[in-house]
C-alpha cells in the first residue's frame, strides 16, 4: 500500500519496491491533489505487480522523443524521417527540458492548441500521431504510466482542403490527358512527367527516379525499384516502403510517346529519363507544379499539385470500379488501411451509387 504525504501545497507518494532483496521505494511528488497522487501510485503498484520496469529517474520529454526517433524512425524513408524531426523541433520549442513524467493531459492539450494556430487539422493530426506513438512506447518502457495524449482534441484554425480539391474528377482528368498529348515535345520532358504522373499514380520521387531500363515497351509497364532524392539532388534513394517496389501497367498510347522520348534523350551519367544538368539533377517539383498549374488554368480547371495527380489516379480508378486491393498495390501503399483512409470520400460516393443500383436491380 502506497503512503501519501503533503509537502507544502502538493502531494507526494511512496510505493514500496524491492530489487534483489534491497528496498528501493518509488517516490514522486508534485501532485496538486491527494486523489491524483493516489491514482498515480496505484498505476505504479499495478506495474510492479506485473513485473514491469519502473523508471524512477526523470528524463526531458524532448530528449526521450529524440532518442526514440533515432532508435525507431531513422531508417525510414527520408521524407518521413524529416517529418518526425519537424515534430521533434516543435516539442523542443514548447516543452523545452520539462520531464516526460511531469507532462499532464492539460499540458499536452495546451501544446496542441498552440500548434494548431494557423494550421490545418491534418497537419495537427500528423504531429499528434508522431507524439502518440512515442508516448505509448514510453509507457511500455516504464517511464510514464498515463497516456497524456489520450482524448486530445485536435484543434486547428486553418480549414484543410476538401478531398475534392486535391484531385481532378474523371471528366477533368480526361481533358488533361488529351491536352497533354497535344503538348508533348521531345525537347522537354516535363509534359511527359505530368502525363506519367496522371496515368501511373506514382510518387514524384519515384517518377524522377525512373531510368531508361525502367520501361518495358514489350509489356507496356514501368518498373519502380528506386526513387530519386529530388530535394537535395544527392542521388538515388530507397523507396518509401517494401510495397513501393512494384510494376505498373501503362496504356499503350502513353508508352509509345515515351519510347520516342527515350530514343531522343542525350546520355547522362545516371540514365535518368527526367535528367537535368542542375544541382537537383532532375526536373524539380516546383517546376513541374508550375507547369501543371498553368496547364490546368488554360483548361479552366481548378489547379492541383503533382501529388494531386496521384490522388486523381487513385480516385478515378476507384470510381470507375477498380478493386481497392489492386489500387492499393498499384499506389505502393504499405497496407490497404492507408488506401481506405485516403480515399474514404470516393468510397462513400461509390456506396451511394451502389445503393441506387441495388434499388433498381429488378426495376423495368
Amino acid at each position: 500500500m502506497a503512503s501519501l504525504i503533503k509537502r507544502g501545497s502538493t502531494w507526494q507518494y511512496t510505493v514500496n519496491n524491492y530489487v534483489d532483496g534491497k528496498r528501493k521505494p518509488v517516490v514522486k511528488g508534485g501532485f496538486k491533489t491527494k486523489k491524483e497522487a493516489q491514482l498515480a501510485a496505484a498505476e505504479i503498484e499495478t506495474q510492479l505487480k506485473k513485473g514491469q520496469q519502473v523508471v524512477i529517474k526523470e528524463i526531458p520529454f524532448s530528449r526521450y522523443f529524440e532518442e526514440w526517433i533515432e532508435l525507431y524512425k531513422s531508417n525510414r524513408y527520408k521524407t518521413t524521417y524529416k517529418r518526425y524531426i519537424n515534430s521533434l523541433d516543435r516539442v523542443k520549442e514548447y516543452f523545452k527540458d520539462i520531464p516526460i513524467q511531469k507532462i499532464t493531459r492539460t499540458d499536452y492539450q495546451k501544446f496542441i492548441n498552440e500548434y494548431g494556430k494557423g494550421k490545418s487539422k491534418e497537419t495537427v493530426r500528423k504531429l499528434n500521431t508522431h507524439v502518440r506513438s512515442c508516448v505509448k512506447d514510453a509507457i511500455e518502457d516504464g517511464f510514464i504510466f498515463i497516456d497524456f495524449t489520450r482524448k486530445v482534441e485536435l484543434n486547428a484554425s486553418k480549414t484543410a482542403k476538401k478531398p475534392s480539391e486535391k484531385h481532378l474528377d474523371y471528366l477533368e482528368s480526361v481533358r488533361l490527358y488529351k491536352e497533354l498529348f497535344k503538348r508533348l515535345d521531345n525537347t522537354t520532358s516535363t509534359y511527359h512527367l505530368i502525363l506519367l504522373g496522371l496515368v501511373s499514380g506514382a510518387r514524384f520521387g519515384e517518377l524522377v527516379g525512373l531510368t531508361k531500363d525502367s520501361f518495358n515497351f514489350k509489356n507496356n509497364t514501368i518498373n519502380i525499384k528506386k526513387a530519386w532524392d529530388y530535394k537535395d539532388g544527392s542521388g538515388f534513394a530507397p523507396l518509401k516502403n517494401e510495397q513501393s517496389e512494384r510494376t505498373i501497367s501503362i496504356d499503350r498510347k502513353v508508352m509509345t510517346e515515351f519510347k520516342k522520348l527515350i530514343l531522343s534523350l542525350p546520355e547522362n551519367p545516371y540514365e535518368l529519363v527526367f535528367f537535368r544538368p542542375t544541382s537537383t539533377k532532375v526536373v524539380t517539383n516546383e517546376g513541374a507544379n508550375k507547369l501543371l498549374r498553368k496547364l490546368l488554368e488554360s483548361l479552366n480547371i481548378d489547379t492541383i499539385s503533382m501529388h494531386g495527380l496521384r490522388h486523381t489516379h487513385a480516385s478515378v480508378l476507384l470510381y470507375k470500379g477498380s478493386n481497392i486491393h489492386s489500387v492499393s498495390k498499384r499506389l505502393g501503399h504499405s497496407d490497404i488501411q492507408t488506401t481506405l483512409d485516403h480515399y474514404a470520400h470516393v468510397l462513400k460516393e461509390m456506396e451511394q451509387r451502389d445503393e441506387i443500383i441495388a434499388m433498381n436491380l429488378y426495376a423495368k
